[in-house]
């Protein structure tokens, strides 16, 4: 059964309490799970904005809301070296009873890495690195005491107690905002399950995901037995004029053409009610198995309200 989900972008700019609230208000409007993105600052000028941890929040969030789900899209690899991802997940898991949904993937933002003094190799790299710290990730989760002496990392008789909750551990999603054929490789040779985001139609999507299927039956995975997860800018509206107007508003504010700003916007998740569900229904028809929607900024009280009571309650 497909669930369903928003993504927090805390590099926007949210205090803890605001956060309850949408984690309070999705519960009710059938939004399971709290996604959170991994960032330390959106740029260099927004010296002033409240960004705080996605591991912290969650922390705190499983305390303050005992139904939701928290998951992460994506803790970025680069950022904490996988012995230490592993025990925050594992703990994580154990203080929330097993709510934790681990998305990982292999970093891009070269803003923050130069920042704050973190290597930025190049694509291949980070991309090895992932494949390599997956593995240490689950094997810590599942064994005693686990070894293992890569190209990029080597630990030794790792012991971390406590295990997961979930058995045998988290979902691990492997994430990624390019889908390029390296990110699938790792994603069907290591990962439970793949998030796309922000920017895939359902074509896009269905056409993915069969590829990643033939991946998964070269490495003798079961296509049946992994997730699938998409990510999408998601705006409701009520009306199709209210939709356009928003358009034209929008292309005004940013100085650019309504021509340009429906190019940048053609592949965004927007539409009234009826759209909206009829595109769910084909998701959920190719395998999706979760549906992560980000509200515009500011407006997601609104949309969660909208979402719920005009969509997904007559699924």
């Amino acid at each position: 059964m497909t669930g369903f989900g928003i993504q927090i972008e805390p590099q926007f700019g949210f205090e803890l309490d605001e956060i309850v609230k949408l984690a309070d208000l999705a519960v009710e409007n059938k939004l399971a799970t709290l996604w959170f993105s991994d960032h330390f600052m959106l740029n260099q000028d927004t010296a002033d904005r409240v960004l705080l941890d996605p591991w912290i929040i969650m922390a705190a969030l499983s305390q303050l809301n005992k139904e939701v789900r928290m998951g992460s899209l994506v803790f970025c690899n680069s950022y904490r070296y996988p012995p230490l991802h592993a025990k925050m997940g594992a703990s994580l898991d154990n203080v929330s009873d097993g709510r934790l949904e681990f998305g990982i993937g292999a970093g891009w933002k070269q803003l923050e890495y130069q920042a704050y003094g973190i290597p930025f190799p190049d694509d291949s790299v980070r991309i090895a690195q992932l494949a390599e710290a997956i593995q240490i990730i689950r094997g810590i989760w599942t064994e005693e005491k686990f070894s293992m002496n890569g190209d990029h990392y080597e630990v030794k008789e790792v012991v971390s107690y406590p295990k997961p909750v979930q058995q045998p551990h988290p979902t691990i999603w492997v994430g990624t905002m390019k889908a390029g054929p390296k990110m699938l490789d790792v994603a069907a040779e290591f990962g439970d399950g793949i998030n796309i985001a922000w920017s895939f139609t359902p074509g896009d999507t269905k056409d993915i995901f069969e590829r990643l299927d033939k991946k998964l039956r070269q490495y003798d995975r079961n296509p049946d037995e992994f997730k699938y997860s998409v990510g999408l800018w998601t705006h409701v509206f009520e009306t199709d004029e209210q939709m356009e107007e928003t358009i034209r508003q929008n292309a005004k504010s940013r100085g650019i053409s309504e021509k340009e700003y429906r190019e940048r916007v053609k592949s965004a998740f927007w539409g009234t009610p009826e759209h909206i569900s009829q595109t769910i229904h084909e998701y959920i028809e190719f395998g999706c198995d979760q549906l992560i929607f980000m509200f515009p900024h500011e407006q997601e009280e609104e949309q969660i309200e909208l979402m719920g009571r005009e969509v997904l309650s007559k699924l």
